[in-house]
């Protein structure tokens, strides 16, 4: 073997060796990522039901009215829109409503029998 052919063979295995580490790396990036992503969306959800709930116990005629409760309303509200943010985060695990033809076809009858 000649000399270049040596500088040849050690650079390919030096860069198979190295794309196999970048391989592995990103998977394991992505997996994390995937799951703040849910955590995220859980997240959110939690907050979204803190600030119902605590809307419904504002909307009571024995608080309502209480400036507590408003102000306390009021960041509820601030911090689930400040999580809206990240909406493009956490919806990468969310998975989108699928209608098949049956469930559509379902809908239109109903619609129709409705109207």
């Amino acid at each position: 073997m000649s000399r270049l052919e040596i500088i040849l063979g050690i650079i390919s295995a030096v860069s198979i060796m190295f794309n196999v580490c970048l391989v592995l790396y990103v998977k394991g990036a992505i997996v994390r990522l995937l799951s703040v992503s849910e955590e995220l969306g859980d997240f959110q959800a939690m907050v979204d039901n803190f600030t119902n709930h605590l809307k419904t116990v504002y909307e009571l005629e024995m608080f309502y009215g209480d400036q507590t409760l408003e102000s306390l309303l009021q960041h509820a509200r601030s911090f689930n829109e400040q999580l809206d943010t990240f909406e493009y985060i956490y919806s990468l695990t969310e998975e989108e409503p699928q209608l098949d033809e049956n469930t559509e076809q379902e809908s239109e009858e109903e619609e129709e029998e409705e109207g």
